[in-house]
């Protein structure tokens, strides 16, 4: 779809948040969970199926349109974008970077229409942003894999229909090497989810732990076929790039709402007879993250760019996913500061914006894994 066709859908999403996500904020923050109604009308608008392309039932975006779709939607609770993040994004990718036809034609139209939810299943107790200690095993026996293991913080696993299931099928290979990936439907016997997580914030966003215990796939179940043995890693990065550019993008959008709060509260709060916008240190607070957030937004979208013509799908992702985390963090920071006191209470939105903004430096890799790849890519074969 190119870029002048979105711009109704931008509208009509930015139309919804506002008047039927914004509402419910609380409610979610406070029930952990979505309203059934808000993920029946994120259905219906194709959110779930946005950079699936159109002969399978999706929107068919190019990058730099998904990244401004993502920045509307980034400007709500993050657990809208949870809902179907994982389709559209990282478990949605592996299928549509190494998949089969069979498999394509099997599962995408089920995620792009929201009938079925995917998790991505890699990260592990002593497995998370480095996959080297992966643990998870996949043994072939005859016409089937045996998969063994526990993944950690997957999200989406309460609700998933299917698993992206990251595991070793060589167990002599060394590192990142002798990895696949499997599709395993939920209720295969032996695949277990453990109860939700309890989490610092982005509550209705959830998250679980997920258990193999002598899970037995077909052989087909490999992404990819037979050609996709052994190749689980490579997917991963690819599909980790593009989705940290989506993670980022989600990142301006909630610093833009943060800055809009800041900019309400101190408009309307009155210290010492005037409005506290008046005073120049809050209107610093205020100038510095409205000055990251641009500089953010334009990073995501210049990387989109490098990304979609294929000059750079390492570094640009991971610059934009360490900086915009970072930035989230400190305007949140700055907005709880702004509102003062009122700030620390659970019922104004900058505290829970505050909470939610943390996870943005950890998950899809963390500030420092970020570093580590921009680093590496910059320097080369010196960087070791």
């Amino acid at each position: 779809m190119p870029d002048h066709d979105l711009d109704p859908m931008l509208d009509a999403v930015r139309d919804f948040i506002r008047k039927e996500v914004i509402p419910r904020e609380a409610e979610i923050d406070e029930k952990d969970e979505v309203p059934a109604v808000l993920r029946e009308a994120a259905k219906r608008m194709g959110l779930f199926g946005f950079t699936i392309p159109e002969e399978y039932g999706g929107l068919g975006l190019g990058i730099v349109d998904q990244c401004r779709l993502l920045i509307e939607v980034g400007y709500t609770t993050p657990a809208l974008r949870s809902m179907f993040s994982t389709n559209v994004g990282i478990a949605g990718q592996v299928i549509m970077d190494g998949g089969t036809e069979e498999q394509k034609a099997g599962w995408l139209p089920r995620l792009a229409s929201g009938e079925a939810v995917a998790s991505f299943a890699l990260t592990e107790p002593d497995a998370g942003s480095d996959p080297s200690d992966l643990r998870t095993s996949a043994v072939r026996d005859g016409d089937e894999w045996i998969l063994n293991g526990a993944k950690r913080y997957i999200t989406n696993a309460p609700i998933a229909d299917v698993f992206m299931v990251f595991a070793r099928t060589d167990p002599d290979a060394k590192s990142s090497r002798g990895i696949s990936t499997f599709i395993v439907p939920a209720g295969t016997p032996g695949l277990t989810v453990g109860p939700r997580d309890h989490k610092m914030g982005q509550f209705g966003a959830w998250t679980a732990d997920v258990y193999l215990d002598d899970v037995r796939v077909p052989a087909d179940a490999v992404v990819g076929g037979e050609a996709g043995v052994d190749t689980g890693f490579l997917t991963a990065m690819r599909c980790l790039s593009n989705g940290r550019l989506l993670l980022a993008a989600a990142c301006v959008g909630m610093s833009e709402r943060l800055i809009d709060e800041s900019v309400r509260f101190a408009s309307e709060r009155k210290q010492g007879g005037r409005a506290i916008a008046s005073h120049q240190l809050v209107q610093a607070m205020i100038a510095d993250s409205v000055t990251e957030t641009m500089a953010a937004r334009s990073l995501v979208l210049e990387s989109a760019r490098a990304y979609a013509d294929g000059s750079d799908r390492r570094t640009g992702p991971a610059a934009a996913k360490y900086f915009c985390s970072e930035v989230v963090g400190r305007v949140a920071d700055r907005a709880v500061q702004v509102h003062g006191g009122a700030g620390y209470m659970r019922s104004v939105a900058v505290e829970r914006f505050y909470r939610d903004a943390r996870l943005f430096r950890i998950y899809e890799g963390t500030s420092q894994i970020q570093q580590l790849i921009i680093a590496r890519q910059t320097i080369g074969a010196a960087a070791g």
